[in-house]
């Protein structure tokens, strides 16, 4: 048996929308009709797309199938995931959030690398799995575009210094941290009383099955939770108390191991939280990060130089330095990023993820020396030298920029939820496949 390929995890878990081409078939036969999961607004979910993304799930717990659910039930799941990743899509296209055959062939060629394999060699795998080539470049390009959605939003994130330090006073003081794992019963904005109701009477019947033994948490999670980690079963890592929302913080710190909180109603509906185990803030401490000193050539898209023209300048360029023409004296001459221009393109040291998760799957897939290959970013076309790499003491000011991204991306994983609630409310959808097609309840009742 062949060993699996090591994909994306939107891919793995769901958002592999990748949807079955049917082969030319003679005139005189009649092509069969693909049958619809799912109408997402005016797109539609096909049954092969859904058939796809529940081998990859059911292949990833290959000899841990007895956790998961029946099947009616992941299909549910799954497909909501795929809805997801739909309205996801069709809203960052809206917003002007496009991907470009460059960036999609570097998401190839870092999978097909991953993979130990050449991208020829991927493209063998993925057709002796029944993937085709092309739809598997279209969920990466979904993939990619969601989350640049995602970047998008986290602007909207605001940490206060104060947070910051409030929470670096409580990690000196021995603070400590929390694994958690919660299931959601979501309610709609502006929830009828008959709506609040049914979610109350669904999260007890959950409480009540979990407490009489029949289904453990995290399968509980996966079968029946709202929260788009459900098939993680509510998984939401180690948290401090700075990144836990307020209605439960104040009540985990009573809870010993294995101990579930809630329901408690909270902005997103009614929530079950259980503590997995706890620990010392300073058995978590980061003591090194890895850091990176790169430099880069930018040629950039604009009235005067449209995209064609911007990528052709920088494979000239890139040819130029690959050709034995010294890197900073390019930059200085050519490159369109006026703050390290005079620098010889150099942008210092930083952690991989400093300038976003593309241009830090650039870096990290080069070794010291080594020159990228050009790649799009919203400023225009790069060129990247890695120069050297090391292991930095955690500073006073890396510590406080490690809290302050910690908190971040609490605030953001809570408000982008929300966000994805809204954007399903907002959208017609209709379910022709899984456990409950078009009814939403899912819970057993409330007792039982």
């Amino acid at each position: 048996m062949s060993r699996r390929l090591r994909l994306p995890a939107i891919l793995l878990a769901a958002a592999a929308a990748l949807s079955a081409v049917p082969f030319a078939a003679p005139a005189q036969q009649t092509q069969p009709i693909e049958r619809i999961a799912a109408i997402v607004d005016e797109d539609v979910i096909l049954q092969s797309e859904l058939d796809l993304a529940m081998r990859n799930v059911v292949g990833q717990y290959a000899g841990r199938e007895n956790q998961l659910p029946p099947r009616a039930v992941l299909e549910r799941q799954v497909l909501e995931r795929l809805v997801l990743v739909k309205l996801q899509v069709a809203r960052a296209r809206s917003n002007g959030i496009r991907i470009g055959d460059q960036e999609i062939n570097q998401a190839v060629a870092q999978i097909a690398q991953q993979n130990g394999l050449s991208v020829d060699g991927l493209r063998q795998r993925l057709a002796a799995d029944g993937l085709a080539f092309d739809e598997f470049r279209r969920s990466l390009s979904d993939e990619i575009t969601v989350q640049r959605l995602r970047q998008s939003y986290a602007q909207r994130v605001n940490v206060s210094e104060g947070e910051v330090d409030a929470a670096l006073a409580q990690q000196a003081s021995g603070g400590r941290q929390y694994h958690l794992a919660h299931i959601l019963v979501a309610l709609p904005d502006g929830a009828t009383a008959e709506q609040i109701a049914t979610g109350q009477r669904k999260i007890d019947g959950i409480k009540n099955v979990i407490d009489k033994g029949e289904m453990d948490f995290a399968a509980a999670a996966v079968r029946y939770s709202d929260s788009p980690n459900a098939l993680e079963g509510g998984d939401l890592g180690w948290r401090s108390l700075d990144e836990i929302p307020a209605a439960f913080a104040t009540r985990i710190r009573d809870l010993q191991a294995g101990q579930i909180l809630g329901p408690i109603r909270g902005p997103s509906g009614f929530q079950l939280l259980r503590l997995v185990e706890s620990r010392d803030a300073s058995q978590a401490a980061q003591r090194t990060v890895t850091e990176y000193h790169v430099r880069h050539i930018l040629v950039r898209i604009n009235d005067r130089q449209d995209e064609a023209a911007a990528k052709a300048k920088i494979e000239t360029l890139r040819a130029r330095v690959v050709g034995g023409a010294d890197f900073q004296e390019v930059a200085r001459e050519s490159s369109e990023d006026n703050g390290t221009r005079g620098q010889g393109g150099d942008l210092g040291w930083f952690p991989a993820d400093a300038y976003g998760a593309d241009f830090g799957r650039q870096v990290t897939s080069l070794a010291d020396g080594g020159i990228s290959q050009p790649f799009r970013s919203d400023a225009g076309w790069h060129v990247l030298q890695r120069v050297a790499e090391r292991e930095q003491d955690v500073t006073d000011v890396n510590q406080r920029a490690q809290v302050r991204e910690t908190i971040g991306r609490r605030k953001l994983e809570e408000e982008y939820d929300r966000y994805l609630q809204e954007m399903r409310g907002e959208a017609y959808i209709v379910l022709r496949a899984g456990d409950r097609a078009e009814d939403t309840s899912a819970a057993p009742p409330a007792g039982s």
